[in-house]
């Protein structure tokens, strides 16, 4: 990244970082780019520049969430290539408390970014950091489990859009119910209900 590029990205991460503050105080609705402009310390010539709307900053504030929630799972994270390919079948399992949690943690913690990319019909970003996974952790363990490459997408598809549904009713309530019994929806969904299938969760062929 050069100094220009590096100059536009850290001017969109402070807008950023302010539409996730004023939401945390006010409704979307009565937010306003010079509030937004303000909190940044740009100026709104600067934010036209990048946006042309604030739903289109909320947009990139969505994926910006999205990009930055790894970081929740700290270093077990760099544990997982070397997982993927040495540990056993049984323990290849990603949808667990262990990592649930700090997911939904986050989501709850930022909750008020990610309701109103809901009811605004704005993305919520999942799609390309799913797509990550997929290409780094998903489909890799779908080739231990010798599973044909032409079906992949289509197994992925059902766990992954199932899993943000969950997420996406729990924050139409608000995230009122416990992040360990949404993570344990997740699961009875994904492993059958008292984890009657295969512990990871795709059926071998």
């Amino acid at each position: 990244m050069n100094k220009s590029e590096s100059k536009y990205f850290n001017t969109a991460v402070k807008m950023d970082l302010a539409l996730i503050s004023l939401l945390k105080k006010k409704t979307f609705e009565y937010i306003t780019v010079s509030e937004i402009c303000e909190r940044a310390g740009v100026n709104r010539s600067t934010f036209y520049l990048h946006y042309e709307n604030i739903g289109d900053l909320l947009e990139e504030t969505t994926r910006y969430l999205i990009d930055d929630f790894l970081t929740y799972f700290g270093e077990d994270m760099e544990d997982v290539p070397y997982r993927l390919t040495n540990c056993e079948l049984s323990e290849l399992n990603f949808i667990c408390d262990k990592y649930l949690t700090p997911y939904l943690t986050y989501i709850r913690e930022n909750k008020e970014v990610f309701s109103t990319a809901l009811s605004n019909r704005k993305p919520l970003g999942f799609d390309a950091v799913y797509k990550r996974m997929f290409e780094n952790i998903f489909d890799p363990i779908l080739e231990r489990f010798h599973y044909p490459n032409e079906d992949r997408k289509y197994v992925m598809m059902y766990y992954l859009n199932g899993i943000t549904a969950i997420i996406a009713e729990w924050l139409k309530d608000n995230c009122s119910r416990a992040i360990s019994d949404i993570s344990g929806i997740i699961q009875d969904c994904i492993f059958g209900l008292g984890g009657t299938l295969p512990s990871l969760g795709f059926p071998k062929k």
